[in-house]
């Protein structure tokens, strides 16, 4: 139920009793146990699994409760929240942002300075709390651990619109005052993916081995500077950056420590300052250390170490060696009242013996866990011994299993597969000696051994077009040395320039993106992604999955905030960048899905860009012709206007689109073939031989010769100058006018400078500055441009009818009274081919495109096959609420494991 009574007890003094608060609202059978209103004050509070609160301490997660409430909640606190994550999977950080009305996930305060977010979940962070997050973000493919055909829900905490309603008893669960309210990433609430499973990429038909890339590269999510790594200063210990705190002045009779976590954070000058009492004990000072440090272990079996104050001396210092100074409570500590050293390091002291939990890997087994107790002569061996009969395996051999060690961070997961002679207790002292928070971050699992063979897609885009895979190889080997035993062309893209590639071993796929990402050819720069394989075979029969792109390039920014958006909504694999590689890897990645659906989020340009993809591609595709949905993101947006998905994006939820997308209609639209010659014209009238070759462009909207394409030329080298200022549809129609007012008195005549043919017949041209082809029944932002006046010479415009209609204007004021609607323009012809000559150089547009056309022919006619398009629905989709926790069908939540 909603916290937001719960608001103001973050500013309780510390060590105070919780004071009294209104009643809380009633609980809410779905969201058991969200938290109410006392502070937390131990490594831990989760009900049933260790340290309960109390209101005497100062708080480690501000975690509020009432004691009456306790027995009811179920949120993990940070300390102990990487023991409970199912499946680790490591978050995908994009750039800081300021995030309105988000919390920290760790320490549950407001984020009010720039913060990192996770692209793929709904996850917000200070770069101070990055290092005590755990790796719980989405299951998005199948890595070879851990896979599972099921599918759990995936809950996350918080940071839910103010509105959001919980799907059960319907009551507010959302709040903008505190962390409140928990959901479903993948469904809202329940799975099958809840509203939008028709449209959602299973994860478990999406394999992708990891390797050696990070889950930035496997998403294809343009990388930020990791947090924590290195510093801001030379040395990278002078500057206050993440992982590290600035330094205030103690009150006083109080002091301030900077406190590190074992050898690692020394090496890297990370710490975290804590402010105790000069009267203060070292078992107060070790437990405030432990509590800065999200640390869950027992203080008895730690202990505070001096670190020497010169950098070289922290250097020979890190790895514990004899002599350094340990805080006790006869000797000199941080509380004795007497002049102290400024940093201390947090070290595990030896074991003689510890309970460890095994986990079952991905073995089908009844229990998450067991546990056993190892000593100095437990091994690996020993302890998978020990464990299978436990796990009900005792039939099977010791040697068809191993141990794998794995480290839960928040940006990486690590697998280690242990040797069988290796000491497990001297294995996790060597893990506290770098850092004894990394303990509660690493788990050990009993696997099934069995040989991975190593396999990595790897995309290639901006190659020379129209070679063979023999040239292409060669072209390959000589730029990167590949290597022909384990790397091999299983597709060639020969008219776009681009190659997959076939990788059988890690390392040299590590090594082939690295060096093709950043690589020239022939003057072209490269593009290298890595793919997932679809396994389309495991798709449900009612799937029809949706394979978005966005350009994050068009309505300014809102391209990259929808592209955030839909990674997060939708499987990300499914979600492609325009500008990193094109249409083209998301076309091969679905090339054999049976049935899927395609949005393209842009501007008229872009949407033309796919659709020409789609046609170079249809006959490799599975599914060869996919339907069409857009969300308009450019200045016009006519093609968007008639397929009634509005004038331009301003911001709607971008899940009520993706329903929007799933309830479409399917219309059919004509595609046009633009040939563009300039051989015959150039050499008789100019005598030149340079003229430009053949070339072929498609036409979905419009195209436009004369003063139209001019004023598109004009804003088009306005805004390659200046990109940064054109970043709102306002501004772009601003310049506009204003490239139209330096026309107005412009005059071409340019019925004199060209000659049209209709169906092969000469067609005179009136007195006319523009001579405009439309496929569409919008022009110019949404003028209708033929008008709605009956006229008996020709058929009823429709965008499926085989024919294109030809329009004229006499200049820039007639193209303005059509904007207003006074005037429509001249109708000339229809038809459905055409044969244009050019006399002279003349700007030409196509689909906002433009360019200077050198004098020759231009023929135009039908493309072929009509594509497929998605019209908005006239009616409503019906809501089921504008916040992600219910967007489902109303069902009750069943209960589980909130991680």
């Amino acid at each position: 139920a909603g916290l937001a009574w719960a608001a103001g007890l973050e500013s309780q003094p510390p060590g105070e009793p919780g004071r009294a608060l209104p009643p809380a609202p009633p609980s809410c059978p779905a969201l058991a146990g969200v938290r109410t209103a006392l502070p937390c004050s131990g490594p831990g509070h989760w009900v049933g699994q260790g340290p309960t609160h109390t209101v005497l301490i100062p708080t480690v997660c501000n975690f509020m409760s009432h004691e009456k409430c306790l027995k009811h909640v179920r949120i993990p606190c940070t300390s102990v929240a990487p023991s409970l994550v199912r499946v680790p999977v490591a978050h995908c950080f994009g750039p800081r942002g300021l995030h309105k009305r988000k919390f920290c996930a760790v320490c549950r305060k407001v984020l009010e300075a720039p913060a990192l977010h996770c692209e793929v979940c709904e996850l917000h962070l200070h770069p101070d709390c990055v290092p005590f997050a755990c790796s719980d973000c989405r299951q998005c493919h199948q890595d070879g651990h851990q896979d599972h055909d099921t599918h759990h829900h995936h809950w996350r905490e918080g940071n839910l619109p103010s509105g959001a309603r919980c799907e059960v008893c319907r009551k507010t669960c959302g709040s903008s005052d505190v962390l409140a309210g928990v959901r479903c990433e993948w469904c809202g609430v329940q799975c099958g993916f809840g509203r939008l499973r028709s449209l959602v990429l299973p994860p478990a038909c999406v394999r992708l081995l990891p390797g050696g890339f990070s889950k930035t590269q496997s998403f294809r999510i343009v990388e930020a500077a990791e947090p924590g790594e290195g510093g801001d200063g030379a040395d990278g210990s002078a500057a206050v950056g993440p992982g590290r705190e600035t330094q205030a002045t103690p009150e006083s009779g109080k002091q301030t420590l900077k406190i590190f976590d074992g050898d690692d954070a020394v090496r890297r000058s990370q710490f975290r300052l804590v402010t105790v009492s000069r009267l203060a004990g070292a078992e107060e000072v070790l437990e405030a250390a432990l509590r800065a440090h999200h640390i869950p272990e027992d203080p008895g079996h730690l202990e505070l170490c001096r670190l020497p104050p010169s950098s070289q001396a922290c250097d020979a210092w890190a790895g514990g060696k004899a002599g350094s100074a340990v805080i006790s409570e006869e000797g000199r500590s941080p509380g004795s009242g007497e002049a102290t050293p400024e940093a201390w390091v947090i070290r595990a002291l030896p074991r003689v013996q510890e309970v460890l939990k095994i986990y079952p890997g991905w073995l089908k087994v009844g229990v998450a866990y067991v546990s056993v107790r190892v000593t100095p002569k437990s091994t690996a061996r020993s302890v998978v011994l020990e464990v299978l009969p436990l796990l009900g395996r005792q039939a099977e051999g010791p040697d068809s299993f191993q141990l794998v060690e794995v480290a839960m961070g928040c940006r990486h997961v690590q697998r280690t597969m242990l040797m069988d002679e290796q000491p497990l207790l001297d294995r996790l002292q060597d893990i506290r000696q770098m850092s004894v928070r990394q303990v509660s971050q690493t788990r050990f699992y009993v696997a099934e051994s069995r040989d991975v063979a190593p396999h990595v897609s790897l995309f290639v885009g901006g190659l020379p077009p129209g070679l063979s895979p023999e040239e292409y190889s060669s072209l390959l080997h000589e730029a990167v040395a590949t290597k022909a035993t384990v790397v091999s062309v299983s597709h060639v893209y020969s008219s776009q320039g681009a190659v997959v590639l076939d990788v059988a071993c890690f390392a040299e796929a590590e090594r082939l993106y690295m060096l093709l990402k950043d690589m020239a050819v022939r003057g072209r720069l490269l593009t290298a992604l890595v793919l997932p394989d679809l396994l389309h075979a495991k798709l449900p029969p009612d799937s029809c999955p949706l394979l978005v792109f966005v350009n994050p390039k068009s309505g300014g920014l809102k391209g990259r905030d929808l592209l955030c958006s839909f990674r997060k909504l939708l499987n990300p694999h499914q979600v492609f960048d325009l500008t990193n590689g094109g249409p083209l890897p998301g076309l091969h990645l679905f090339s054999q899905v049976p049935c899927f659906r395609v949005l393209v989020c842009g501007g008229d340009g872009t949407v033309g860009w796919v659709l020409g993809a789609l046609e170079e591609t249809r006959y490799r595709l599975a599914c060869p012709e996919p339907s069409v949905a857009i969300l308009p993101l450019g200045t016009g947006n006519d093609l968007g206007r008639v397929l009634r998905w509005g004038a331009g994006y301003s911001g709607e939820d971008p899940f009520s689109v993706l329903l929007s997308v799933d309830e479409a209609d399917a219309v059919l639209m004509d595609r046009w073939t633009i040939l563009l010659d300039a051989h015959e014209a150039g050499s008789a009238e100019n005598g030149t031989a340079d003229a430009e070759p053949p070339k072929i462009v498609q036409m979905s909207n419009y195209c436009g010769i004369g003063i139209d394409a001019e004023l598109s030329l004009d804003f088009h080298q306005a805004r390659e100058e200046e990109p940064g200022k054109f970043t709102s549809r306002l501004h772009n129609k601003g310049v506009y006018v204003r490239v139209g007012l330096q026309k107005i008195s412009h005059s071409r005549s340019l019925h004199k400078q060209i000659r049209l043919q209709v169906e092969r017949q000469e067609v005179e041209l009136p007195s006319i500055e523009g001579l405009i082809f439309i496929n569409i029944p919008s022009w110019g932002s949404g003028a209708d441009l033929w008008g709605s006046d009956s006229d008996t010479r020709f058929e009823k415009p429709r965008m499926d009818d085989g024919l294109l209609e030809v329009v004229g204007v006499t200049g820039v004021v007639h193209m303005g009274q059509v904007q207003g609607g006074l005037r429509s323009g001249i109708r000339i012809a229809q038809g459905s081919y055409f044969r244009v000559t050019l006399l002279k150089a003349t700007p030409v547009q196509v689909d906002g495109e433009p360019w200077v056309q050198a004098p020759g022919h231009m023929i135009i006619s039908a493309a072929g096959p009509k594509v497929h398009m998605l019209r908005k629905a006239k009616q409503k989709p019906r809501r089921a609420g504008t916040t992600r926790d219910a967007r489902t069908d109303a069902a009750p939540a069943p209960e589980g494991d909130p991680r």
